[in-house]
Order: C-alpha cells, then structure tokens, then sequence
C-alpha cells in the first residue's frame, strides 16, 4: 500500500464516509475537482491553510488509486 494513503481517512461518521485528509473534513474529491479546475498546489493551500503539500500529493495518490479499481466511462467520440 501506499504509504502516502495513511493520511486519508474514511469514517462513515464523518462526511457521509466520505474519504478526507486525515484530522480534516476537507474530501479527496474536493481536492481533486480543485486541482482539475486548474487550482494550483499553492492556491489550495492558501485556500484551506490547514492542508499541506504531502496532504495533495496523498488525494493525487488516491485518486490514482482508485483508478485502478474502477473507471468512468467518457462519452463515446473521444479519442484515446
């Protein structure tokens, strides 16, 4: 396992079960549309201060993660 996932965290008492950064109730998929949007590392901490660079890199890591499980499937017409 990767060792940057111990700072997410999944608590069904928490943010729906959500998956968070650890001691935070900011979502890994807040992180990740943030950054999708164009929001740069500096911005999001700026944005939410109690987040630090390991703590992106670890949503990133996650999503990655995820990824391998699963997929979502792009409307057809797409090129690859």
């Amino acid at each position: 396992m990767n060792p940057q996932l111990q700072r997410i965290t999944v608590d069904p008492n928490i943010c729906f079960g959500k998956p968070c950064i650890r001691g935070t109730r900011i979502w890994v998929s807040l992180i990740l549309d943030l950054l999708a949007s164009g929001m740069t590392t500096d911005e999001l901490i700026a944005e939410y201060p109690q987040l630090t660079s390991e703590d992106i890199l670890a949503a990133i890591a996650y999503g990655a993660e995820m990824s391998r499980q699963s997929y979502v499937d792009i409307a057809a017409g797409c090129s690859s």
